[in-house]
């Protein structure tokens, strides 16, 4: 029974990217039951994009158990949102375990929570409308708050992956890592045909504007990117280097992972148990914007001091 549970446990680790970027709750809950799902569909022949698009029905059914002020149908809610969820880790655990990579399933990957959150920000704002006081008199102010959570909640996800890949770039080098480059996409996006490639082309044309918007938010660190391609030419960083990076790095993933799933999904089912909808994109437009800020300035502060260190011929 132990060298198979520890059979077990080997495979599951095989499917982490990374210690250092996952959370708590990942490893613990949602990971576990991940790589569960993983196992079952590897067997019956499930690729990660299908997994995909499943998690995009159990979102979106989510979603729509939310309007409902109904503790049952909000109870149903949160377990297809949590199901939805322990889908979106096993698209990419089932990726690694088959070694399906594919960039067209990453880009479907980060679509597909997309698409859960559009029906939850509906469902809240329709429900939201239904309660007396200042939000059921003004009817717009509850959409245009929403719109602006739900513009901090774009540029939140984008960069907190962005930082991610970043880090497990240093950590793991280009093979363990899903960093993109915008001149990339773009030369991708070139290659392709309207004609022939429509769905594909129209993928690359917004992914290519996402890894412009992550850029440019992030001059120094395109800036230091420069430095080592310089220092280095064009080679991989020193393991001095990548250690030096490391070290600052990963005390800002426990933000990255805030800034993404869990922490907002505890907000958000607070929110509908109380029957405060408001409350969820208060806390995204405030509290993770002050976290999104924090990060961001964080992090360029210290890329910016690596560039000059690169520049002065140190690692």
């Amino acid at each position: 029974m132990k060298a198979k549970f520890n059979k077990w446990l080997e495979g599951y680790k095989s499917t982490l990217k990374s210690f250092d970027t996952e959370e708590t709750i990942d490893i613990y809950f949602y990971r576990p039951i991940g790589y569960m799902w993983a196992l079952l569909f590897a067997k019956l022949g499930v690729t990660p994009n299908m997994v995909s698009i499943a998690s995009i029905f159990l979102g979106v059914g989510a979603g729509i158990m939310f309007y409902f002020d109904n503790v049952l149908y909000n109870i149903i809610g949160v377990l297809l949102l949590m199901g939805a969820n322990s889908f979106d880790c096993c698209d990419g655990q089932l990726a690694r375990m088959t070694k399906q990579y594919s960039r067209l399933g990453r880009i479907l990957d980060g679509v597909s929570g997309d698409f859960w959150f559009i029906s939850i920000y509906i469902a809240l704002c329709l429900r939201q409308n239904l309660i007396p006081g200042i939000f059921m008199d003004y009817t717009w102010l509850i959409w245009a708050l929403a719109i602006v959570a739900g513009l901090c909640h774009m540029s939140q996800a984008a960069m907190a992956d962005y930082y991610r890949q970043i880090h497990l770039f240093f950590l793991k080098g280009e093979a363990g890592s899903e960093l993109d480059s915008s001149k990339q996409m773009l030369d991708k996006f070139n290659e392709l045909s309207w004609k022939s490639n429509f769905f594909e082309k129209l993928t690359y044309m917004f992914y290519s504007n996402y890894t412009v918007r992550q850029e440019k938010r992030t001059p120094w660190m395109q800036a230091m990117r420069a430095a080592l391609a310089k220092r280095f030419n064009g080679a991989e960083a020193s393991a001095e280097f990548r250690a030096a990076f490391r070290i600052k790095s990963k005390p800002l993933m426990k933000y990255t992972n805030m800034l993404s799933f869990s922490t907002r999904s505890y907000v958000l089912f607070i929110s509908i148990f109380t029957n405060m909808p408001w409350i969820y994109f208060a806390f995204e437009i405030v509290v993770l914007g002050i976290m999104y800020l924090y990060m961001i300035s964080t992090h360029e502060r210290f890329c910016k001091k690596f560039t000059a260190e690169l520049e002065d011929g140190k690692y």
